[in-house]
């Protein structure tokens, strides 16, 4: 199969007549019907395989095609903006020497440049016409070489190729500017962008008011001026340089909206909805609810969810593109958790846990072609923008006025987190008033958020839906699950997801100090003996010392630490055995009892005061204020509660046992 073939819409996809590897065999994809692929082998053999178990099997290979891999985000995010800037032009540029087109041969509306035109120009000459087009526009030392020695590695590494490595060599004493001043000088050209009596030394003067502004007089050290003046000739765009008028372009504009959505993971909107139902936070008291998740707009399945609070930060995209694009089974130790959590979970469950492993397995995962993202609801990083063009993810702001696909999507969402609240009141053990803390909340989040998995597979999938008719079968409706398996056989092509040791690069990444006893992030510790011969020393490859930790922030019980063999390992929380001892749960309810009785609902310094801590010159409470005057005597009486009779709060066996 050609290159130009397997990389059809999205560029990870595995088409009807590919050649594939599969059980350290030769095959061909003869058909796709019903969800599953028929193969056909050199020999004659033949092989009908559903299609998620083909493209997530270990050792699944597409001859003659290398699938994209993302690039690191912590990774992306040590690359100066100038080095980051300069790769995504020269990306644009290859795009037209081999499309045409800068931005690809999808741009809708395109005309190839006369130079560039693949019906009237060769390559070589194609590589020649840039190299004369970049010398002209003041970039030094770019020939048709250049050109095609930077095409040639975008091929091999994608985005990554493109990136100037220099940046990578340990920091010099005679040459680096600090990235700070080249931010500075980057917003200045910005800020004088397009005014026509602009000079280079404004430039540097208003660099030089951005430095002191941001971070503090005489904070950040300053290069000479003539050092700045170069770095100002560097950084001006040289089609644009201090002075001249600002360029524009115009284009037709559009109408009606994007196309419906044809083929599995074509469009993939995220979208977010409250639950009508809290949860008990790790501090005891109740907290709101909501789901945010990743639907696919052909086919209404649910690629990814996720259950956070709600007044939280935004959900980032790194983490639901994780979730999204590496099928469960293939993430690092997800049997083990999987198990861990059918053994100390809820006693009521819809699925046994070999069932749920299986449908787990058969869950649609693939890398959307175009993700519609809120960006009041989701945080878009420049990391995460790095992975989605590596990959070829096409990124759309959802507009204000929402066109009928994504208010279908918000809608769906709507209906499936009422129905997941009904769902969760039905399974409520009916002790559950008594023994939930303040506010009616008796699920933990991660609790809320294994039930949420399950429910979906057992039942979101399995749900017909109004919207999933087909106009000349209108009196009959489809599952998710059967509209997904309908639309790989209509399109003829499966949407390849990512490998296992994806996932923990995806997620987002903190600096953490290895100390003896591990790893410590968020209040917990995380331990394993992988890291026997690191402990207590320095990452030999980080400037502070610290070590890059990959971390799911709505997951607590695993982390992922990247070693000096550049691997991410997988560490688990230290705490985890505690799930397989039910005992444990209840001993968790006591407790918020405790604290939700102690002067009301517990609440953090840093929440109290608006996310900033305690600080000096901040009054402190009153204790008398808070609670009351004592009585006579100084002794405060304490809350009656399970176990306490009378007005001693005597301990009573018998009433704390009716409470197990």
């Amino acid at each position: 199969m050609s290159r130009d073939s397997a990389a059809a819409p999205g560029g990870r996809c595995v088409e009807v007549g590919a050649q594939v590897t599969f059980e350290d065999r030769s095959w061909q994809v003869a058909a796709l019907v019903g969800g599953r692929a028929h193969l056909v082998a050199d020999d004659g053999a033949t092989a009908c395989v559903l299609a998620a178990h083909l493209v997530a099997a270990p050792g699944f290979s597409v001859t003659g095609m290398a699938a994209a891999r993302p690039p690191a985000p912590a990774l992306w995010e040590t690359v100066p903006l100038a080095a980051q800037e300069r790769a995504l032009a020269w990306l644009r540029h290859i795009r037209e020497v081999e499309t045409g087109l800068p931005d690809g041969p999808g741009s809708s509306g395109g005309v190839p440049r006369p130079a560039y035109d693949v019906q009237r120009f060769t390559l070589a000459e194609r590589e020649e016409a840039k190299a004369r087009e970049l010398a002209a526009l003041g970039w030094t030392r770019v020939s048709r070489t250049t050109v095609q020695r930077m095409r040639l590695v975008y091929r091999r590494q994608g985005l990554w190729g493109l990136v100037d490595k220099r940046h990578l060599r340990g920091p010099s004493p005679t040459g680096r500017t600090d990235e700070r001043v080249v931010a500075a000088v980057l917003e200045a050209l910005r800020r004088r962008r397009g005014r026509r009596k602009t000079t280079t030394r404004q430039i540097i003067e208003l660099t030089e008011q951005i430095v002191a502004d941001t971070h503090g007089p005489h904070r950040v050290p300053l290069p000479g001026r003539s050092s700045l003046y170069r770095l100002v000739k560097a950084l001006a765009d040289p089609a644009e340089p201090p002075g001249s008028p600002a360029r524009t372009a115009t284009r037709p504009g559009q109408t009606g909206g994007p196309p419906p959505a044809l083929r599995p993971a074509e469009r993939v909107h995220i979208a977010t909805a409250r639950l009508g139902l809290r949860a008990v936070g790790e501090d005891g008291s109740a907290v709101e609810v909501a789901v945010t998740a990743a639907l696919d707009g052909a086919s209404g399945c649910v690629l990814a969810a996720v259950a956070h609070p709600p007044q939280a930060a935004p959900v980032e995209l790194s983490v639901l593109l994780a979730e999204m694009a590496v099928p469960a089974p293939q993430r690092p130790g997800w049997p083990a958790l999987l198990e861990q959590a059918h053994a100390g979970g809820p006693p009521r469950r819809l699925m046994s846990w070999p069932a749920r492993s299986t449908a787990a397995a058969a869950r649609p995962a693939a890398v959307p072609e175009t993700l519609v993202v809120d960006r009041a609801t989701t945080a878009v990083t420049p990391a995460v923008l790095a992975v989605c063009e590596s990959l070829g993810i096409s990124l759309e702001t959802a507009p204000p006025r929402a066109g009928d696909a994504r208010r279908g999507a918000v809608r769906t969402l709507g209906t499936l987190a009422a129905q997941f609240t009904r769902h969760i009141a039905a399974v409520r053990p009916p002790a559950a008033a008594e023994e939930g803390t303040e506010g009616g909340a008796y699920w933990s989040l991660p609790q809320l958020q294994d039930l949420l998995d399950e429910w979906i597979l057992a039942m979101w999938h399995h749900r017909p839906q109004e919207q999933l008719r087909h106009p000349l079968l209108g009196w009959a409706s489809l599952t998710p699950q059967e509209m997904w398996e309908v639309l790989l056989g209509a399109a003829g092509m499966v949407p390849l997801p990512l490998a296992g040791q994806h996932y923990g690069e995806l997620l987002p990444a903190r600096r953490c100090a290895l100390t003896e006893s591990g790893i410590r992030l968020g209040g917990r510790r995380y331990d394993h003996e992988c890291l026997d011969e690191h402990r207590g020393r320095a990452c030999p490859t980080a400037d502070d010392g610290r070590w890059e930790v990959h971390h799911h922030p709505y997951d607590i019980r695993q982390v992922y630490v990247r070693l000096p063999d550049g691997l991410l390992h997988e560490i688990p929380w230290t705490e985890h055995a505690h799930v397989l001892r039910p005992f444990d749960d209840a001993v968790r309810r006591r407790t918020g009892q405790i604290l939700a009785a102690r002067y009301g609902p517990p609440r953090h310094p840093a929440r109290a005061s608006g996310g900033r801590g305690q600080e000096a010159g901040d009054p402190v409470p009153d204790q008398d204020a808070v609670e009351g005057p004592a009585p006579a005597g100084g002794v405060r009486p304490v809350p009656d509660g399970p176990g306490r009779t009378g007005s001693f709060h005597m301990w009573d066996a018998q009433t704390e046992a009716e409470q197990w």
